[in-house]
């Protein structure tokens, strides 16, 4: 059994391009997208086309969630928001935003979620650490306190938990679940700008998780976002750096 696992596209097709072209020379038997389609604007509505098209085991993000009636709030959100709105018709987002918090596979042996199996806006495995003398949304991750963490997963009787939402990848065991946070499509936080994606395969009885970063051109992204947007030098500066640095709300 081998399975795609992408999450946060972040409406960056040019990343999601890349990945893709990865994913289909592994060939998996599943792919699953964790949420987080389409708030970006490198070209979001292609990004969202070509996520739609996947027939992908899907579940809803954070953002996701804002496509709700009352589901912005800060300035930069409704801005983008208000932007989305032009770029795709009332049916894309509609789907989007009916998307489950959860989803299982396998039997139930694999369980996928955003954040958290409870919420799209939490984390499971790390807590983010604010470092507002670095700018806006600057910080770093804390683990989770790992009883807290054994709590949150041993009740869910699965053999592999899914989740994105950090845009970090990584990976740990609870018990005799293996929780694996796949990596971002788009907008980094480890300063390192590649597209992420996973790997997941299960042989002889045992999974195992292969983290991927892929090259994409990140200055084609930002000419698209500068061109059509008007978030372009702020897009730019966010897919450069590698860094999860402006984002918010």
């Amino acid at each position: 059994m081998r399975a795609a696992v992408i999450s946060d596209v972040h409406g960056n097709a040019f990343a999601l391009d890349a990945v893709l072209a990865e994913v289909w020379a592994a060939a998996p038997d599943l792919i699953v997208n964790l949420g987080d389609q389409i708030e970006g604007s490198a070209d979001p509505a292609r990004a969202a086309a070509l996520q739609a098209e996947l027939g992908a085991l899907e579940v809803r993000g954070n953002n996701e969630e804002k496509l709700w009636p009352g589901g912005r709030r800060a300035k930069i959100s409704l801005e983008i928001g208000a932007w989305l709105d032009t770029q795709l018709d009332a049916a894309a987002l509609a789907r989007l935003a009916a998307l489950p918090l959860t989803a299982h596979v396998l039997d139930g042996r694999v369980l996928a979620c955003h954040g958290t199996p409870h919420s799209a806006w939490d984390m499971l495995l790390w807590e983010w650490q604010n470092e507002p003398e670095r700018g806006h949304g600057a910080g770093f991750y804390r683990a989770r306190d790992p009883r807290e963490l054994r709590a949150l997963v041993e009740p869910l009787g699965a053999e592999v938990v899914l989740c994105g939402h950090t845009h970090r990848a990584g990976a740990t065991r609870v018990g005799d679940t293996l929780v694996v946070n796949t990596g971002a499509v788009s907008d980094q936080v480890d300063g390192d700008p590649r597209a992420r994606w996973t790997l997941l395969e299960r042989r002889e009885g045992r999974w195992t998780a292969d983290f991927r970063a892929v090259p994409y051109d990140v200055e084609a992204a930002a000419r698209w976002s500068r061109q059509h947007s008007p978030f372009g030098e702020f897009e730019a500066a966010l897919l450069r750096s590698g860094e999860m640095v402006g984002r918010g709300g």
